[in-house]
């Protein structure tokens, strides 16, 4: 994240979140094929009460895409172990989450200096006249 402020985590009760497990198509060891490591983690935006009804709605919107009856789906497959798969879609779900609360930051309107507009109108008429100084016309 490319801001300097520590993002705050948001932490999502235990009780709201459901598990499955699934055979992982990642790499494997002498127990691939009996092995249920992939684990996908949902959760209800629309019950949950981890939000305010402000953060709620802002969520329902910034993660329209990705709901599926009101409820996200987090995937995670990307390690042996089903420990670490957990804690993955479960970082992962909660990070989204987070971004997705954020009030926007209320842009404040500004002006050109009119240092920077003389700049920039200088240019154009050295690039202009460097134009028709190339045409090869008189006049």
């Amino acid at each position: 994240m490319g801001s300097s402020e520590p993002r705050r985590r948001l932490h999502l009760p235990d009780h709201e979140l459901s598990w499955r497990f699934s055979r992982s198509s990642g790499p494997g060891g002498q127990h691939v094929n009996t092995s249920d490591t992939r684990v996908e983690l949902l959760w209800s935006l629309e019950e949950s009460s981890a939000l305010s009804d402000a953060q709620r709605e802002r969520a329902m919107r910034n993660l329209r895409h990705r709901l599926v009856d009101g409820t996200i789906t987090v995937v995670s497959s990307q390690y042996r172990s089903q420990l670490r798969n957990r804690e993955a879609a479960r970082v992962r779900l909660e990070e989204l989450v987070a971004q997705a609360v954020v009030a926007p930051k209320h842009r404040r309107a500004t002006k050109p200096s009119r240092a920077s507009v003389e700049r920039r109108l200088d240019a154009k008429k050295r690039r202009s006249q460097t134009k028709r100084d190339r045409s090869g016309r008189t006049d």
